[in-house]
């Protein structure tokens, strides 16, 4: 396919190279004509601006920072809006805003142009491996129209839903890892201080069924997704126990632990509500209350 490419960073850069090697014909551009010169040398053709790169080729991709840049590169003087013909794809492969891609969507849409947002994890070892994890909101026919290129830079291209689902599940991916990095800290930062030295702590954990991953391969889609809070894996008023123990040990050894006291609160609010004897994952339906949804599959 003749694909235009802007942005050839970190993650850019390496997507380009894999989908020329998958033999893709890439117009490139980026602020920096020296991020061109691998692809240059392979054959790809270089566009001055992204109207250029946009014009004559089936599928525009973006990789660009942030939403500023994919708004300037898409809808600018010089932007692909300007240089893409009636048909053509055009799909941002960026971290950005739902609510500025359903923007650019409707504006793309009126001009003939199909749009597609497209963000990607698996980081830059991913990105050079062609093993990222691709999430695409939009027309599931267009989608499916350009699956088979995305599978050259990532091995997991999946269809999120409509226009900005992508972002959505991205923004909820990235939430959810950062998030998650904080919680470790305490712990490790809790667990060293207390005795146990780096490298037992990490074989512990991930040994464990945290590190196993049952968090997303059993309580999600076992208790959350059916709502099955009444038969119990592990009871709320000992996991509480549990927790209460770490804090106190926290205490113990002056580790300040704010995510932990923000989830022992959660906790004691469920245990306040009569759920001790429910599945130690009960407090989700707290959130759910608080967010007006449910997260059910059936």
């Amino acid at each position: 396919m003749r694909v235009g490419l802007i942005g050839l960073g970190n993650m850019g850069g390496p997507m380009a190279l894999n989908l020329m090697k998958a033999g893709h014909t890439l117009a490139v551009h980026d602020v920096r004509e020296t991020a061109a010169a691998p692809h240059l040398e392979k054959g790809a053709k270089w566009a001055q601006n992204p109207r250029v790169a946009a014009q004559g080729v089936e599928l525009v991709l973006t990789s660009l920072p942030g939403p500023a840049e994919v708004e300037a590169v898409a809808l600018g003087t010089d932007g692909i809006i300007h240089g893409a013909g009636s048909g053509a794809i055009y799909a941002d492969l960026s971290t950005s805003s739902p609510s500025l891609i359903r923007r650019i969507h409707a504006g793309f849409k009126a001009k003939g142009i199909h749009v597609l947002d497209a963000p990607v994890s698996g980081g830059v070892i991913g990105a050079r491996r062609g093993t990222l994890q691709v999430m695409v909101g939009g027309d599931e026919e267009v989608f499916r129209r350009v699956k088979p290129v995305l599978e050259a830079i990532g091995d997991k291209v999946s269809y999120m839903g409509a226009i900005g689902c992508g972002t959505i599940a991205k923004l909820v991916h990235n939430l959810i890892g950062i998030c998650t990095r904080m919680v470790v800290a305490e712990g490790f930062t809790l667990g060293v201080k207390a005795g146990v030295s780096p490298e037992a702590l990490l074989e512990a954990v991930k040994g464990g069924a945290f590190g196993q991953g049952l968090l997303l391969t059993q309580v999600l889609p076992d208790i959350v997704f059916k709502g099955d809070f009444d038969t119990v894996r592990f009871a709320l008023r000992l996991a509480r126990k549990d927790l209460a123990l770490a804090t106190e040990l926290a205490r113990e050894y002056n580790v300040p632990m704010a995510m932990a006291a923000l989830a022992e609160e959660t906790m004691l609010e469920a245990m306040a509500r009569g759920w001790g004897d429910k599945d130690f994952a009960a407090p989700f339906m707290l959130q759910e209350e608080r967010a007006g949804v449910k997260v059910r599959t059936t």
